[in-house]
């Protein structure tokens, strides 16, 4: 199972949000670079870059950090980014900009048929964000909530072409309350593609808990708050990840 450590990106920065609110946040680095390349030497090979201010804006604002990371980081280092990605022609400027794959998710939520569009045209370079709250699907950066079952959704874009889904438990980003496995293992075995499970990861016995998934679709992790607050390290998720149950 793949560990993906994240940047949030605000105002140029790298922060670290509190519980879906743009309000509460903590600035860990005023240099989004120096972060990617703290993660690069601890042994990441991908990284999730979420553009905050994209999501609230509806369109990307940050996406100069995606050349400057990878001319700082040339080799080897793939970027997924999201946020505010709500056209054909946004979707393409992030991959020119470099990005390894787009991320999208009110979009895909709201306008099936550009979401169509979307998955039509760069599909295998393209994840869908599943955001649930209370089980249904959140848009508009968490801010709202739509009556579609979080499963119903997933099912929908697995029908459109979507070729893998980012799932993230609204409820716990943030707060490092632990993994709702449950949730996640619901969604994979709602769907034949590839599940990124987001949201709510604490400690080393969270990741294991979800590499148990695997044989489910759960192909990787997106960590956040836990390796900027400590009570994980890159390190220690990376090497529980890839370890056999014994």
């Amino acid at each position: 199972m793949e560990v993906i450590p994240g940047i949030d990106l605000m105002d140029g920065k790298s922060v670290c949000p509190v519980h879906m609110s743009f309000a509460r946040t903590g600035t860990f680095s005023h240099n989004p670079v120096e972060v990617a390349k703290m993660w690069v030497d601890q042994g990441a090979t991908r990284i999730y870059l979420a553009d905050l201010d994209g999501a609230r804006m509806g369109n990307p604002q940050n996406l100069d950090a995606v050349p400057a990371i990878l001319d700082a980081i040339p080799e080897g280092l793939r970027l997924d980014f999201g946020g505010g990605i709500r056209t054909i022609k946004q979707a393409e400027q992030v991959l020119a900009a470099g990005a390894d794959r787009i991320v999208i998710g009110t979009t895909a939520a709201l306008e099936e048929e550009l979401a169509r569009e979307i998955l039509d045209a760069v599909g295998d370079l393209t994840i869908v964000s599943v955001a649930s709250l209370n089980g249904y699907v959140a848009v508009r950066d968490w801010q709202a909530r739509t009556d579609e079952r979080a499963e119903d959704f997933a099912k929908r874009m697995v029908a459109l072409g979507a070729k893998r889904l980012v799932f993230t438990d609204v409820s716990r980003k943030g707060l490092r309350g632990g993994v709702n496995v449950s949730s996640v293992k619901r969604i994979a075995e709602a769907v034949t593609v590839p599940i990124i499970a987001s949201g709510g990861v604490r400690n080393v016995q969270d990741i294991k808990s979800l590499k148990k998934l695997e044989e489910f679709g759960v192909e990787a992790v997106v960590v956040v708050t836990a390796l900027y607050s400590g009570t994980l390290t890159l390190p220690e998720a990376l090497e529980a990840a890839r370890r056999e149950e014994e």
